[in-house]
This record gives C-alpha cells, structure tokens and sequence, in this order.
C-alpha cells in the first residue's frame, strides 16, 4: 500500500515551482565549481530554508556521482518529536516538487527487524524538514538514475546508542552502491537560541562562532566521535545534527572502508557583532573514499 509523504515544506522553506526549484538548484550546483566524483561516498550538509542555505548546501551536493550509487541512507535530527532511538520512517515514497524518491522497503525491514529502531509515524515525518531539506537536491543529482531513500530519524541518543547504531549501519558503507546524507546546521547563536558563546580574542562576534563552528568541523574531520563528543560537552555548540553525526563517525569507525570527511564551504546566515544579533553557521562537507 502506498503511504506519500508529502513535501511539507515546499512552498514555504524552498518554491513549490518545479522549474524554478530545478533552475535554483542548477544555479546553486554550478557556481559551486565542483566536479563529481566516485569516491564520494557521503556528505554533511544543512537543512534551513534555501534562500539562507541552499547556496552553501550545493558544496555537498554538487560532489556525487549518481552512476554507481542506487541508495541514499538520510540521517537526520529530530526537531519535534522525542526519541532517545532511531526511527525509521513508515512511508512508502517521499515526494518533491521536481520528482519523487521512493523508499527502500526492503533495507527498512532489515533495519525493523534489528529491533533497535522506533517507526515514526506520517505525521512527524512530515512535520520534520531536516531529511525533507535534502530531497529536492537528491531529486535534482539522481535525475535519469533509480535511486531508493532510506530514511532515519536520529533521536537524542546517548554516546553508547551513538556507538550502537554506528555499528548497525556499518555494514552498509562497504557496499559502493550505498550512499549517506547527513543533515545538520552548525551554531546558533543569539539570545533567541539561548547560546551566547564568545571569545573576545577572534575579535568580533561571528569570528569567534566562526573559530569554535571550524574547531568542531577540524574534529570531524578526523573522524574521532569521542573528540567530537568532547567537544560537544566543552563548548555546547548548537550543531542540531551532532547525534546524526556522532552515528556518522562510528559508522566510519567500524566500516573496513576507509572514508575521510572534509568540509568544503562554510558560510554564516548573517554576521553577528552584537548581543542583540543572531545567526545561524553552515557547513558543507564530502566523505570520500581514500585508499588506505
């Protein structure tokens, strides 16, 4: 039985307009300069509305190579609903204005029946953007390619379920033909997000988010969840995907590929030099294929 997730957010976060959304993205993918490349096997990328990301959201997606790649594993942060799980998502089809992705049901009963994964239901499926803010890219980079979703909804884990879903999903980064989309945005800062970190002497404001948003990123380019939970615990960066990062890490950890990530663009939704200013920071990065 079919079970549609709708584009929720389409019309409000990015144009419900096909053409123009495919026009965007276009735009977006090619000022990005990047070639694609087979090796690239991941990304971190972010998940606000397009006219504050979608610029710095092409960094990650314009490196995929769709040839070799049927299924995108998506993990992303739960903003509504709580769960200390993983959920998977109980729809059959995620929908976007330029083209639909079905799910894979067959990996989502594999998953199922590990018994470690809570469903979600429709609703918070839909109600979530942070999975749904990298489909219409997907959609645009798998153009004219099969390619299946696997969506997980990553809760409030602890560092143990962080590492226990690591090794669950571990297996999945050997097979080249899988690939993973991991959503995140980086500091939030302001009063209105209630962090208010700053050290003076970057000098202005959102040079010191700046510092501590590329300290985080150095750390997960190293692949060490434990730096990086170390650094979570130090500075309390508002990075809302760190648990599906933290799994990200620990997939890398107990894969025998050896995969590295880098960030290629980092940009800030507006630069704070006062108390009163807020921002939000993103940051785009590829997981590629090295040989070891």
């Amino acid at each position: 039985m079919e079970n549609v997730r709708r584009a929720s957010h389409a019309g409000s976060w990015y144009t419900d307009n096909p053409k123009k959304l495919a026009e965007e993205l276009e735009g977006w993918l090619g000022a990005s300069g990047l070639s694609k490349s087979s090796d690239v096997r991941g990304v971190i990328a972010p998940h606000a509305g397009y006219s504050y990301s979608g610029r710095a959201a092409a960094y990650a997606f314009g490196n995929i190579d769709p040839t070799n790649i049927t299924r995108v594993f998506l993990l992303g942060p739960s903003h509504h609903y709580y769960t200390p799980k993983c959920a998977l998502s109980t729809a059959t089809v995620y929908k976007t204005p330029i083209g639909d992705l079905p799910i894979d049901l067959e990996v989502i009963e594999e998953l199922k029946a590990t018994g470690k994964f809570e469903l979600m239901d429709i609703r918070v499926d839909e109600a979530e953007h942070s999975m749904e803010m990298h489909l219409p890219y997907l959609a645009k980079v798998f153009e004219g390619y099969p390619v299946k979703v696997v969506p997980i909804l990553v809760g409030a884990l602890n560092a143990e379920n962080e590492a226990l879903y690591g090794q669950l999903l571990a297996k999945y980064v050997d097979d080249p033909n899988n690939f993973f989309s991991v959503s995140s945005d980086f500091c939030h800062w302001g009063a209105r997000f209630n962090y208010m970190h700053y050290d003076k002497k970057h000098g202005a404001i959102y040079k010191s988010i700046e510092a501590l948003d590329r300290m985080g990123m150095d750390i997960i380019e190293t692949g060490d969840p434990d730096a990086f939970k170390q650094y979570l615990s130090e500075y309390d960066n508002t990075i809302c995907g760190r648990h599906p990062i933290s799994v990200f890490l620990n997939m890398l950890r107990n894969c025998s590929t050896k995969i590295k990530i880098k960030f290629l663009r980092y940009e800030q939704s507006s630069q704070c030099k006062s108390t009163r200013d807020s921002s939000v920071s993103y940051a785009s990065a590829a997981a590629g294929k090295v040989d070891a």
